[in-house]
């Protein structure tokens, strides 16, 4: 072979060559990666207020139908923001009217903002609205109705039922009617019938406080399997120590605000001892924590910008 002809089948070969598609690259993992942002959120309500005490209406007034009533703000969550990865759990702690509820009904778009912005990768999937049960019926119908509700075929209800029964553990309760479960019971019928459904962003509010240690561990189970096939799972408890065996990463809240982000044993360590500071009636010392935690956050966050 001469070298005219080697050159032109090289010639040929990459002529074919250049025929074959490139593969196209592979889009940086990282916007995939985040399955909620929070940008600069805030919440403020506005209710009536009655009248004050001991104000007597005059003749007037009551002529009138004057009611005697004022709006107030309530600023049930100040200006926060958050990102939250796939494959994570986040816990949620906070005392009672710290704002953690709001945050769980913004997250799942029932209430809008009045400030800021929510942004998922998908829609949010709350334990007990989207598995509504049904108190006339038995286990056994609430599965397959729950299983419908949230869009399955009858099919995919049924290819469902025995794995949602393993969870629940109340193969012996399923013919009767959900009247008679107790709350515990019932809360966890919910939590197998709503993570049936493998949603990409699960948020459970006090559902695993009730049931033993092996409904505990089959739940343990269920969300690690959810966070490996790329789910985000936020967890609203009181008990921390429900928080700290499911969740990877913990806040909390406070009076709106959102005062530490961590390690699930620093935060909840640091929760407890203000908690306890409460508990002793020395609101001083829980301040000091609470602002002491909250300039630890705005510090860790400079240094990250």
């Amino acid at each position: 072979m001469t070298q005219k002809d080697i050159a032109q089948e090289t010639y040929l070969d990459a002529e074919e060559e250049s025929d074959v598609e490139e593969p196209e690259p592979t889009p940086p993992r990282i916007l995939d990666e985040i399955a909620v942002v929070v940008d600069n959120v805030s919440m403020t309500y506005t209710v009536r207020s009655r009248q004050e005490a001991g104000t007597k209406k005059t003749l007037m007034d009551r002529v009138r139908g004057a009611s005697g009533t004022h709006t107030v703000d309530v600023e049930a969550l100040k200006p926060l923001s958050l990102v939250v990865h796939l494959g994570e759990s986040l816990g949620v702690i906070g005392t009672n009217g710290s704002g953690k509820s709001t945050l769980m009904k913004l997250l799942t778009g029932r209430i809008l903002p009045t400030g800021g912005s929510v942004h998922a990768s998908s829609t949010p999937v709350m334990l007990g609205v989207n598995a509504a049960l049904v108190q006339q019926i038995s286990g056994r119908d609430n599965i397959i109705l729950g299983c419908l509700a949230m869009g399955m075929t009858r099919a995919e209800a049924d290819a469902k039922f025995d794995s949602i029964v393993q969870l629940s553990g109340l193969q012996d309760a399923l013919h009767l009617p959900l009247r008679s479960y107790s709350s515990g019971m019932a809360a966890r019928l919910q939590f197998a019938i709503a993570t049936s459904v493998d949603p990409e962003i699960l948020i459970i509010d006090e559902a695993l406080n009730t049931g033993d240690a092996q409904f505990r561990a089959r739940t343990r189970k269920r969300l690690d399997v959810l966070r490996q096939e790329a789910g985000c799972v936020f967890l609203v408890s009181h008990s921390l120590a429900t928080i700290k065996e499911m969740c990877s990463r913990v806040i909390w809240l406070e009076k709106g605000e959102l005062i530490m982000d961590g390690d699930p044993e620093e935060v909840t360590a640091s929760y407890n001892l203000y908690t306890k500071k409460l508990a002793q009636n020395k609101p001083r010392g829980a301040r000091l924590i609470r602002e002491a935690r909250q300039r630890d956050l705005v510090q860790a966050d400079i240094a990250w910008t």
